[in-house]
């Protein structure tokens, strides 16, 4: 018997490309899924999108839920909180406005099912970028280094709405979404990375793309490209809104902060550390020795100016 797939799927205002996305969920190779989706309070067509996909598709178990309305990041989190997913379950996150790729679920069970299946496994993967129709497409960005705790508490490197996590990471994400929820870091995909791998799940971030990415104005982040976007970038670095975004994270994550391996907690008091020491004593040496970085060396540099500029 196939493994069983719960889609958790957050949806607001997504009428205009909501029905291929169910369309592409309902063209997966792999069939043995069900579906709960969170709507936050959408005021087009979503709704009747949803009710009639459900009404067409009574053989498969779709749930439609109120979402709390405090934004996507929470909307997500809700799912998690709320949703009864069956036991030994997997479950993969979705968007609204993305399309599936037929192998999608399929590839993604079978890569976590010849890693440790013994233990937490979160899978995501590389996407492709379209603009309009489906013709033109562009890969996503390949990150040069594995994903990892260090990484994890200032950047995020897995795609959100790629995430497949195996029934183990499944029910560690589950279990904590409540307390995540009273805090509610910034973005669920970055949460679902620093506390999975805080836990030592297995991370795995496949270079083949699993979806088409859209790319429009209602994107909550949308892909990284341009000038524009590093200046939009910029500013929440001047702003400190990035540095209360790794705030919020790492509150979230103290209070479940007894699922940390012990190597993982020695690395997050070390980044304590040095973020309270500031201007005197940061550098990239320093940086180094607490065992966080970027995944370039601009990027590792960018914090240690920020940390000397009383950003962070």
């Amino acid at each position: 018997m196939s493994r069983h797939v719960r889609i958790q799927m957050a949806t607001y205002n997504g009428a205009d490309f909501l029905p291929e996305q169910l369309d592409s969920f309902l063209a997966q190779k792999h069939t043995n899924w069900s579906l709960t989706v969170s709507d936050d309070g959408s005021t087009d067509g979503t709704r009747d999108i949803l009710r009639a996909f459900r009404a067409k598709n009574r053989d498969r178990d779709i749930r439609i839920l109120d979402g709390p309305m405090r934004g996507s990041s929470a909307n997500f989190l809700s799912i998690l909180h709320r949703d009864k997913v069956p036991d030994g379950a997997f479950i993969a996150l979705s968007d609204q406005d993305d399309i599936w790729m037929p192998h999608r679920l399929k590839r993604a069970l079978s890569v976590l099912e010849k890693g440790a299946v013994w233990k937490a496994q979160i899978y995501a993967s590389r996407t492709a970028l379209i603009e309009g129709d489906a013709s033109q497409r562009k890969l996503s960005k390949r990150h040069k280094f594995d994903p990892a705790f260090g990484n994890a508490l200032v950047q995020n490197v897995l795609a959100g709405n790629t995430i497949v996590m195996n029934p183990i990471a499944s029910q560690i994400a589950t279990e904590t979404a409540q307390t995540a929820l009273r805090f509610v870091p910034p973005f669920h995909d970055w949460w679902l990375y620093l506390l999975l791998s805080g836990v030592g799940a297995e991370m795995i971030n496949d270079v083949r793309p699993g979806l088409l990415y859209r790319q429009h104005g209602g994107n909550v982040i949308g892909a990284h490209r341009g000038a524009r976007d590093a200046l939009r970038r910029l500013s929440m670095v001047a702003d400190k809104r990035y540095a209360r975004w790794i705030d919020r994270n790492i509150t979230a994550l103290t209070r479940s902060g007894a699922l940390l391996t012990s190597d993982n907690q020695e690395i997050l008091d070390r980044f304590h550390t040095w973020r309270r020491q500031g201007n005197r004593h940061a550098s990239i040496r320093s940086l180094k020795e607490t065992g966080v970085w970027r995944q370039t060396p601009a990027g590792n540099a960018i914090l240690v100016m920020m940390a000397r500029s009383g950003w962070f």
